[in-house]
């Protein structure tokens, strides 16, 4: 039996160790199992959490898989890892972080991961990048990223790269 691809969206974040590079090693582990994958724009953001750290390097990517949601929270969790993943505070600096923002239309909720994920709206640095890659994307709860993106077209993020 053939297993259902999912169009899956996933957040990247860092501000430790050269965070362009992390994201840049983080994006080339994931073509080793996304299909059609697309990356927007890196940008350059202040923390949401301690202020007394450095500027993020955030960006999101979006990709077709086979892989159910926990087989990809597996995979994301472990390219963590492998970057060497330092958490040192809750929404404090970090080498790597991905967290499943959408999961095909899914909506989940389990000890270990909620999806869609649970801030995503309250996030110009998850929604600008998303809304790059598909500025007329529909949420699972039927709301419009368009609307959404309006609290945030005039963000303070720098483009990085693109």
């Amino acid at each position: 039996m053939e297993k259902a691809v999912h169009t899956v969206y996933v957040a990247l974040g860092s501000n430790l160790e050269n965070p362009i590079d992390q994201l840049k090693q983080a994006v080339g582990s994931l073509q080793t199992f996304a299909k059609n994958l697309c990356v927007s724009p890196f940008y350059g953001s202040k923390p949401l959490g301690p202020q007394d750290q450095p500027d993020y390097v955030n960006a999101v990517v979006k990709f077709d898989t086979d892989l159910t949601a926990i087989e990809l929270l597996d995979k994301l969790q472990s390219i963590e890892n492998e970057q060497g993943r330092i958490r040192l505070r809750r929404w404090g600096e970090r080498t790597l972080d991905l967290d499943i923002l959408l999961y095909g239309d899914q909506q989940i909720q389990t000890e270990r991961l909620t999806v869609p994920h649970y801030d995503m709206h309250k996030r110009e640095f998850v929604i600008v990048p998303l809304y790059d890659l598909t500025p007329d994307l529909q949420l699972p709860n039927g709301q419009r990223l368009s609307d959404l993106y309006q609290q945030f077209k005039q963000h303070q993020m720098v483009v990085l790269s693109k």
